[in-house]
């Protein structure tokens, strides 16, 4: 029995959603690789038709949706073997931060240009000196006057050049304790002391746009504070959750465009006149593989089906975040040696993936705080 149950509007958003891919985004994704960059326009043609931040109410442009619409986002895109338009990082990010935690005038104010595609989002974390550990950043945010100055700088943010707004973490130097200092800032592109560097040049996920971004004496207002003063780690920690799962998720169906690539690879190839998937090697390969996807695929619907129902997830969910990520890189790692030396050329279907999938085990928290998180829940 299926553990997630779709409805026939889900079957039919699917439908929609493939038909735009087709027409919008195949024909596309290896000039965007080769640009490193996704044009803007086409993130407002998804908005346009309605495949971004799904969960959004509607009184502010959103459909009102649940997290499977986000799944099928996350299935489809997966498909497209591009990694640019990462629309899970803004619907089911960057975006949820806003929606839960904004005042209700900074929901009108983004929300509706943030579901057709005419707001980019990005969230700032990293620094070039603290990456997992918050506690660690320098950012500073110190407020004064109705206003709030950042100053500081933060790496490796998706979207950092496309981005129209940017929730960025930063803290107040004035209190003691690291946690209680940090909170939540939306920065407009365009406003002064806020710039962006160069955009990194990165293994994978080439036609994501991945840049530093420099904060001088940059000026916002105060109602841009998401939340009460000081409540940042709380915010962090209360939607990592559905980050971890969004990881997840992403390497659940990477892993599955790899072994189904792959497999088609190995019926349709013949050495001394069979097929490569009558080597019983090979065979116990692919069976292997099809196993472990199975059970992480089983695990991933079980933890979507439990966050639906709003359950605390924390353990099974950073669990799920550095199993899943350590899978698909088995996966592709293996899935290219059964390639052969086809496997070093970029037709290959699956070289882009094996690049792409390498670096999930460290975004969103790497695998070793996932297993430090896990074991201070369990009570080591």
């Amino acid at each position: 029995m299926d553990i997630l149950k779709y409805t026939e509007k889900h079957k039919e958003f699917r439908k929609r959603l493939r038909d735009f891919i087709k027409k919008e985004v195949m024909p596309h994704a290896d000039e965007w690789e080769k640009n490193k960059i996704v044009p803007k326009s086409v993130w407002r043609k998804l908005g346009e038709n309605g495949f971004l931040c799904m969960s959004v109410a509607p009184e502010y442009g959103g459909m009102g949706g649940d997290f499977l619409y986000s799944v099928i986002v996350a299935e489809e895109m997966a498909k497209t073997n591009q990694t640019g338009l990462i629309t899970m990082l803004h619907s089911d990010v960057v975006v949820p931060y806003i929606d839960t935690f904004g005042s209700e005038e900074i929901k009108k104010k983004y929300l509706p240009d943030c579901v057709t595609g005419e707001c980019i989002t990005a969230i700032a974390m990293t620094e070039p000196g603290a990456g997992s550990d918050l506690a660690g950043m320098t950012t500073t945010a110190v407020e004064q006057d109705g206003e709030v100055i950042i100053n500081g700088s933060k790496t490796f943010i998706s979207n950092g050049i496309n981005c129209d707004i940017v929730i960025v973490v930063a803290r107040d130097p004035s209190v003691g304790n690291a946690y209680q200092a940090i909170s939540l800032y939306i920065v407009e592109s365009g406003t002064p002391g806020f710039s962006r560097g160069r955009q990194l040049e990165k293994m994978g996920l080439h036609s994501q746009d991945t840049a530093e971004l420099f904060f001088t004496n940059c000026r916002i207002p105060a109602i841009n504070r998401l939340g009460e003063k000081g409540s940042g780690f709380y915010m962090l920690m209360d939607k990592l959750q559905q980050e971890r799962l969004a990881t997840s998720i992403g390497a659940i169906v990477k892993a599955e465009y790899i072994l189904d690539a792959t497999m088609n690879y190995c019926r349709n190839t013949l050495v001394s006149g069979r097929p490569i998937t009558k080597s019983q090697a090979v065979q116990f390969a692919l069976v292997e593989m099809s196993t472990e996807v199975k059970i992480g695929r089983i695990f991933v619907d079980k933890l979507i089906a439990d966050h639906m129902e709003k359950k605390n997830i924390i353990i099974e969910t950073s669990m799920a975040k550095y199993w899943t990520t350590e899978m698909v890189r088995r996966v592709a790692d293996r899935c290219l040696d059964l390639f052969g030396d086809f496997g070093i050329f970029e037709e290959c279907p699956i070289v882009r993936g094996w690049r792409d999938v390498r670096v999930m085990s460290i975004f969103a928290g790497t695998n070793e705080i996932m297993k430090n998180i896990a074991a201070k829940f369990m009570g080591f």
